[in-house]
């Protein structure tokens, strides 16, 4: 157990550093992943070109939270990714969510910087990066250095929640289907204030449409929040460019005033 923590440390610190040769040697050597690739491979970096960030549902544009910045903080419109448009809440937290939603430009979580969770990580405007192997997949974050391990043979319970959740893949055919459990409930699913609690489930599934294209789905079912379950369904493009690769982006420093201007006060 030791050594596959150290493995996936490592790997992970190659990820960020975009050491590509080194990373496709260590990938298949810690995660036993064959050359003849039985599986879609998934590896690459990834992001997606839309705006549910801000709202998951359709949304027209609308002015940002200071006027005299004009269009630099203006909402983008997006004709929403919530498969049949809305999402269910119950009643009680349709209310909640009207709450966050005018609270939202000094209450999202984003701005504070925590990690942003699943499924709201994989549309922020920033990329993620997908190395694959064939006991573990790990997905590493631009926003907030946020990581997460996909088992793909059952680790047992979660041992606690976490911002990121428990992440346990399987294979059906060629698309990747990896249930989450266990997220911290103080996370929000977009910019405009849909939230979850901690019994959130994410059902999320991957598939290669193409080459560069992945066809990304995530079902969530919460009973505390939504009266059923629901689905968002986008493409996330594989970014091509000759150096691409993970930035670094540590946003603590940017989230202090946010985080600690209050405290004590």
């Amino acid at each position: 157990m030791k050594q596959r923590t150290q493995t996936v440390a490592t790997l992970t610190a190659l990820v960020r550093a975009g050491t590509c040769t080194a990373l496709l040697l260590l990938t298949a050597t810690a995660f036993g992943q064959s050359a003849s690739g039985a599986r879609p491979n998934l590896s690459g970096i990834w992001r997606a070109a839309n705006a549910a960030n801000w709202d998951l549902e359709p949304h027209a544009a609308e002015p940002g939270p200071v006027p005299s910045l004009g269009a630099l903080l203006a909402v983008a419109p997006g004709p929403g990714v919530v498969v049949g448009g809305a999402i269910p809440y119950s009643p009680a937290a349709l209310e909640q969510r009207q709450q966050n939603r005018e609270q939202r430009w000094t209450a999202d979580p984003e701005l504070k910087c925590f990690m942003p969770g699943v499924p709201r990580a994989n549309y922020l405007p920033y990329p993620f990066q997908i190395v694959q192997g064939s006991d573990a997949i790990i997905m590493t974050y631009e926003f907030a250095d946020a990581v997460r391990t996909v088992y793909l043979k059952d680790p047992g319970p979660a041992p606690a929640n976490s911002w990121m959740g428990w992440n346990v893949g399987r294979w059906e055919g060629n698309t990747l289907v990896v249930d989450v459990t266990a997220q911290h409930d103080d996370t929000w699913l977009d910019r405009s204030g849909n939230y979850h609690s901690d019994e959130m489930h994410v059902v999320e599934r991957y598939t290669l449409r193409s080459a560069d294209v992945l066809d990304y789905e995530a079902t969530i079912e919460d009973p505390k929040v939504f009266s059923r379950p629901w689905t968002i369904r986008m493409p996330l493009y594989r970014d091509t460019a000759e150096n691409a690769r993970l930035m670094e982006f540590k946003c603590i420093p940017f989230a202090e005033p946010a985080l600690y201007d209050n405290v004590g006060r």
